[in-house]
């Protein structure tokens, strides 16, 4: 009781001086950091794994929590985490490296390139710019299962497709944005048809690799590697966070798609930064990049070059918002006046 007290008052004490518009030193920095995820492990409030980098250096890493409770597991490290949504930074890589090969236009109607796609109407009106920016209309649920079947049959990205292929556009194309999970799986479809190779092979050669990543991948739900974090979640009916833990295994799908759910480690994402700013990664984003992703005992945050030239990745195998919470604390922190909600830089995405 009294080492949580002294956690607590150290946090309290970095937020307040954050609070009077100075941003914490470097030391101060790590400390608040170290103290604030204490507090929040011993409250059962974090399980994951935190690196607090700036260029090459990693100033703060740390495990927290068990990666498999019921076999006693810790999170390590080495952990492998499910990064939801982050995915979708790769698939739209890929997408810029296709654009760069001349292979395809961004105002591209997705009929050019998939001829073949179950519902014509959408595909003579969808560009592949609309795809990527969120404005297609596409809709539809890809959190469920295919007729007949259950979750653990999506193996393939294309397996994603007849959940939501033929129904139709939920607005005009291009005439607003709506965060669309099934348009991205519509994008790995087509780096599939213009590379020859699977969308997970593709992101492996031409984005990990470079990066090396090495512990980066789409793993099957039934062969994932040892070392893998299991997801934990308390959601009840309509989202609430209540009741005791429990597995999310059944919510998965058979292995992630280019919407979302493969699985990395908080080093290999800082060396996916590292690699952004080195410039190894073909028509990659800004290194100045900041995204989340979260579901069901799901929630990932990288965020980089935040003030001060600071990289954070918070991986965890509980339920969101916790690991973006732990980012807008350290935007505070570093006086970010756009740490106080969904003002940020980061907005959670579903899946």
């Amino acid at each position: 009781m009294l080492r949580l007290a002294v956690l607590l008052s150290l946090t309290a004490t970095a937020t307040a001086a954050a609070q009077q518009g100075a941003p914490l030193s470097e030391p101060d920095l790590v400390a608040a950091l170290a103290a604030h995820l204490d507090s929040l492990a011993a409250a059962d409030r974090f399980s994951g794994v935190v690196v607090l980098a700036k260029g090459d250096t990693r100033l703060f890493e740390r495990p927290y929590g068990m990666a498999d409770r019921e076999a006693g597991r810790p999170n390590t490290l080495g952990t492998r985490f499910n990064l939801g949504s982050i995915n979708k930074t790769f698939t739209a890589t890929a997408i810029r490296q296709l654009l760069q090969a001349g292979k395809l236009a961004l105002e591209d109607r997705l009929i050019r390139h998939l001829p073949d796609y179950p519902n014509r109407d959408v595909a003579v009106r969808v560009t592949i710019a609309q795809l990527l920016d969120h404005s297609s209309g596409i809709g539809g649920n890809i959190f469920t299962a295919p007729p007949g079947g259950s979750r653990g049959d999506l193996r393939r990205n294309t397996d994603f497709i007849p959940l939501f292929a033929r129904e139709p556009p939920q607005f005009e194309p291009g005439s607003r944005h709506e965060y669309s999970n099934a348009g991205y799986v519509v994008l790995g479809a087509v780096i599939e048809r213009l590379s020859g190779v699977s969308y997970y092979d593709y992101v492996r050669t031409n984005i990990f690799e470079p990066a090396g990543m090495t512990a980066t991948d789409s793993y099957a739900r039934d062969s994932l590697p040892p070392n893998t974090a299991v997801g934990y979640t308390r959601g009840g009916p309509g989202g609430a966070q209540t009741g005791p833990m429990r597995r999310n295994t059944e919510t998965l799908p058979g292995r992630g798609s280019a919407a979302g759910g493969g699985y990395s480690t908080a080093a290999d994402l800082h060396r996916f930064t590292a690699a952004l700013r080195a410039g190894r990664i073909r028509a990659g984003p800004p290194a100045g990049l900041g995204v989340a992703g979260g579901a069901p005992g799901i929630n990932a945050l990288l965020e980089a070059g935040i003030r001060g030239g600071y990289d954070l990745v918070v991986l965890a195998n509980m339920d969101p918002p916790v690991a973006e919470e732990i980012g807008r604390q350290v935007r505070r922190w570093l006086g970010d006046e756009d740490a106080g909600g969904e003002g940020g830089r980061v907005i959670r995405r579903p899946g």
